[in-house]
């Protein structure tokens, strides 16, 4: 059992993220409302949420440390051990599992050398499996610090990841660029992405997640071409269908990847057969 209570933080740490957490308090008419971003602020100190921030979150907020540590461990988003600069999720859920989902949670434990919820020995790469990320249409998908990489296949994820581990920049497939977990916690907390463009970067739902959206509405949804990580190729012009390039591919509902389990090709063999 853990000796309580738990230590407090340094007291100029302390300061600086009572500071903060007065801002945060401040923006809710029930303080207690503001649980969720503070558990984000402590996780952006450690990346993890330790007992001292659980004490921490307890504190600003009167509440017990049981109160706090009973939200802390619900939701999966707070860390309860150290984890790496980059969490990668590899999306295993139904339908990014059978288009290669599971091919390349299993190829990145072998090539990572650890297991699911583990970190690289650098301590960039923390791996985990995640449920669904509301991205079927670009399934596989692996998200990065909740940023996502759409279209994915067991080599291109090999090469995310030893970029990641190398300090190569990577983009998104859509959304903001990337940054450390510590930063998008803090982000999280409800504090502003200083960095340049980030703001402005944005990343929507892809055309068969719209689709009856634009059906209700009378209208026909244009192909929208999906480009391979560090394919190079140009955006589509907005709102013109057109036929893809051999540079470009549509979502992986309508061009699906060679990782789709019912490929013989399939890392992981072809699917069986009911009853086998």
């Amino acid at each position: 059992m853990p000796q309580l209570p738990a230590p407090s933080y340094p007291d100029d740490v302390r300061a600086r993220l009572e500071a903060d957490a007065r801002e945060i308090i401040a923006r809710y008419p029930d303080s207690r409302s503001a649980l969720l971003p503070l558990l984000h602020l402590v996780q952006a100190e450690e990346g993890h949420v330790t007992r001292t921030g659980q004490r921490f979150c307890a504190e600003m907020l009167d509440l017990t440390t049981a109160e706090v540590t009973a939200v802390a461990t619900f939701y999966s988003m707070y860390r309860r051990k150290p984890s790496g600069d980059y969490q990668v999720g590899v999306c295993t859920n139904t339908l990014c599992a059978v288009m290669g989902g599971d091919a390349i949670f299993s190829a990145l434990q072998e090539h990572l050398g650890v297991g699911n919820g583990e970190t690289t020995g650098d301590g960039k790469v923390t791996l985990e499996h995640i449920e669904c990320n509301a991205a079927c249409d670009f399934a596989p998908v692996v998200m990065v610090n909740w940023e996502f990489f759409d279209n994915q296949t067991v080599q291109s994820a090999k090469s995310l990841v030893d970029d990641l581990r190398a300090g190569t920049q990577v983009e998104p497939t859509r959304g903001a660029p990337l940054c450390t977990f510590k930063d998008t916690a803090r982000i999280l907390a409800g504090f502003p992405d200083e960095r340049p463009g980030a703001v402005e970067a944005s990343g929507g739902a892809g055309p068969a997640s719209l689709i009856g959206l634009r059906l209700a509405k009378g209208e026909t949804a244009p192909a929208r071409v999906v480009h391979p990580r560090g394919s190079g190729a140009p955006a589509p012009r907005d709102g013109q269908p057109h036929d893809p390039s051999p540079a470009e591919h549509l979502s992986s509902h309508d061009a699906p990847q060679d990782t789709a389990a019912s490929d013989p090709d399939h890392p992981a063999g072809p699917a069986a057969e009911e009853g086998e």
